[in-house]
C-alpha cells in the first residue's frame, strides 16, 4: 500500500520514516510538511534527529503541502502533525477520502474516532463506522493515545479483567525524546527531574478510561475510576516508566493470582501475523532492578510493554512499574501497528 507520511520533518515524521523501512505492507510514496518546507528535497527540509543514516530513498524526495490534492496518490496517511495544526489538516484528507492514522490529539476524545491500541481494544474499530467525514465512508480518522497512557492502558488491562479497578495513583518519568526536538534545554535536564509536563496530565486519566471502555453496539461504555498523575521530565533518551498504585474492585487474594492475570492472559490480535505486533507483549521482570529502560526500551523492535515492582500494596491493593519505548510503542510504531490491524479488519484496502 502506498502511504503518505504528514508533518514528515518533524520528529514523530521522522520516526515514522524509521521505522516504514522495508516494510512488508506499506511504502512511503509522499512525505507533507509546512509551507516552508514544502517543494525543497528532503534532505534540505528536514534536520534529521533519528540515529540511523538518513535513507537514501527518502533523500530526494520532494516534501509536498499537507493538502489532501497533492496526496491522491496514496491509500492513506499517518499523521505526526502537532495538535495546533493537525485538527484541520486531518479532517480534510478524511473528508477527501483519504484515511488518517493520527498521532496528534486532537480527535482522541471524539466518540466516533477509535483511541487504538490493537491488542486491548481491537473492537473499538467499529466507531469508524459511525464517522461522517464522506458519504461513502471511505475517509475516516484513527487515533493512537498519548504517549503516556499507552503504556498505563497496556499495564492495566490484565488487571482490569480479572479484578477491576476503583481508582489509580500513578508518576510517570518521560524520557527526554518525548518532548521532541529541540525538546528540554539541556541546562534544564541534565543531572536533574523537572516534576511537571504542560498538558500531560489532564490526559492519562480520560484517554485510559476510553481505551479500556466496553464496546456496546457502536457506542462506549467508560469506566469510571479516578486517576491521580503527576508527570515528570527525566534524563533519560528513550522510554517512558510509570510508577503505578491501584485500588482494585475484587483484589486477589495472594500474588500469584496477581501475577497469573498476566502469565494467563491472551492476546486478541495473537493470531493476526501482523509485522509490528510483538511476540510477547508483556515482560514480567522478577528481579527488582528492572525494567530500566536504556536496558529494555528497545525489546521486540521497542513494541514490548516491561513490567516490574509488581507487589501487593500497602495503600490500595496493588502496586508496579511499567516501561515501554515512547516514540515506538508510545507513537509512531503504535500507529503503524494500528494501521496493520486495520488491514486485517478491511478498512484499509
Amino acid at each position: 500500500m502506498k502511504v503518505g507520511i504528514l508533518g514528515a520533518t518533524g520528529a514523530v515524521g521522522q520516526k515514522f520514516i524509521r521505522l516504514l523501512q522495508g516494510h512488508p505492507w506499506f511504502e512511503i510514496e509522499a512525505l507533507g510538511a509546512s509551507e516552508r518546507s514544502a517543494d525543497k528535497k528532503y534532505k534540505d527540509a528536514a534536520n534529521w534527529i533519528e540515529d540511523v543514516v538518513l535513507p537514501e530513498s527518502i533523500k530526494e524526495m520532494t516534501v509536498r503541502n499537507c493538502k489532501p490534492a497533492e496526496f491522491g496518490d496514496v491509500d492513506f496517511v499517518f499523521s505526526g502533525l502537532d495538535s495546533s495544526v493537525a485538527g484541520e489538516i486531518e479532517k480534510a484528507f478524511a473528508s477527501a477520502g483519504i484515511p488518517v492514522i493520527s498521532n496528534a490529539k486532537n480527535y482522541r476524545q471524539d466518540p466516533t474516532v477509535p483511541l487504538l491500541i490493537p491488542e486491548i481494544n481491537p473492537d473499538h474499530t467499529e466507531l469508524i463506522k459511525k464517522q461522517t467525514f464522506t458519504k461513502d465512508g471511505s475517509g475516516w480518522i484513527v487515533t493512537n493515545p498519548n504517549c503516556v497512557a499507552v503504556p498505563l492502558a497496556i499495564s492495566l488491562k490484565p488487571l482490569y479483567d480479572a479484578f477491576g479497578i476503583q481508582a489509580l495513583i500513578l508518576t510517570t518519568m518521560q524520557a527526554v525524546s518525548g518532548a521532541g526536538y529541540p525538546g528540554v534545554a539541556s541546562l534544564d535536564i541534565l543531572g536533574n527531574v523537572i516534576p511537571f509536563i504542560s498538558g500531560e496530565e489532564p490526559k492519562v486519566g480520560p484517554e485510559t478510561r476510553k481505551i479500556l471502555s466496553t464496546l456496546e453496539g457502536t457506542t462506549l461504555a467508560k469506566p469510571h475510576f479516578p486517576v491521580q498523575a503527576t508527570a515528570t521530565r527525566v534524563p533519560t533518551i528513550n522510554g517512558h516508566m510509570i510508577s503505578v498504585t491501584a485500588k482494585l474492585e475484587d483484589p486477589p487474594s495472594n500474588f500469584e493470582e496477581l501475577k497469573a492475570a498476566y502469565t494467563n492472559w491472551k492476546n486478541p490480535i495473537g493470531d493476526l501475523d501482523l509485522p509490528f505486533s510483538p511476540k510477547k507483549l508483556y515482560k514480567l521482570h522478577e528481579e527488582e532492578q528492572y525494567p530500566q529502560p536504556r536496558l529494555h526500551a528497545d525489546a521486540e523492535n521497542g513494541m514490548q510493554l516491561h513490567l516490574g515492582r509488581l507487589r501487593k500494596a500497602e495503600v490500595f491493593d496493588v502496586s508496579f512499574v511499567a516501561m515501554a519505548h515512547n516514540t515506538i510503542r508510545g507513537a509512531a510504531g503504535g500507529a503503524i501497528l494500528n494501521a496493520e490491524l486495520l488491514v486485517k479488519k478491511g478498512f484499509l484496502k
